[in-house]
């Protein structure tokens, strides 16, 4: 881990002093004064290996308290985030873990959305994005982990899923 300046230490405390370890630019801008500085800076922290870039817009911060830079987050939250908390759902091996169907670890969070499809891999946790309609997502349901939402497909359509699969 590189070490970091002093205007980096500002904005990571600031940010982690209000828990937004989820950021944007938006979150950021009121530290600088023109897009160039906030490029540079998220440039610098991506190279420190102190932000991960989840998707477009959004960033993840490593807080301060992780020495060598290794953290993690649940892979709920991490696929909440990367979707914006909209138009998604968590099914599969995930799902069924969720409703303790199995006892079995998924190798991967299903992530089924309208907006994307592919693989992507963020702090050691695997995702696979699958297209689907609105109306099996509007049947998604909200649930919490560690304080945060996510949604996550209903229990009832888990045990149908696993069943297929047996």
């Amino acid at each position: 881990m590189e070490s970091l300046s002093k205007k980096e230490v500002e904005i990571i405390a600031n940010l982690e002093f209000s828990k937004k370890y989820f950021f944007t630019r938006d979150d950021i801008k009121e530290f600088f004064t023109g897009t160039q500085q906030i490029n540079d800076f998220i440039f610098g922290l991506k190279n420190k290996k102190r932000i991960i870039k989840l998707n477009k817009r959004k960033y993840y911060l490593i807080p301060i308290k992780a020495r060598s830079g290794g953290w993690s987050e649940h892979p709920f939250i991490i696929a909440d985030e990367l979707c914006d908390g909209k138009d998604y759902l968590i099914g599969g091996w995930a799902a069924t873990k969720y409703w303790k169907l199995t006892d079995q670890i998924p190798a991967q969070t299903d992530i089924y959305t309208t907006r994307r499809q592919g693989r992507i891999s963020i702090m050691n946790s695997h995702f696979v994005f699958h297209r689907t309609t609105k109306e099996k997502i509007n049947r998604g349901i909200k649930k919490e982990v560690e304080g945060h939402p996510f949604k996550i497909l209903p229990k009832q359509e888990a045990v149908a899923w696993y069943q297929k699969r047996r």
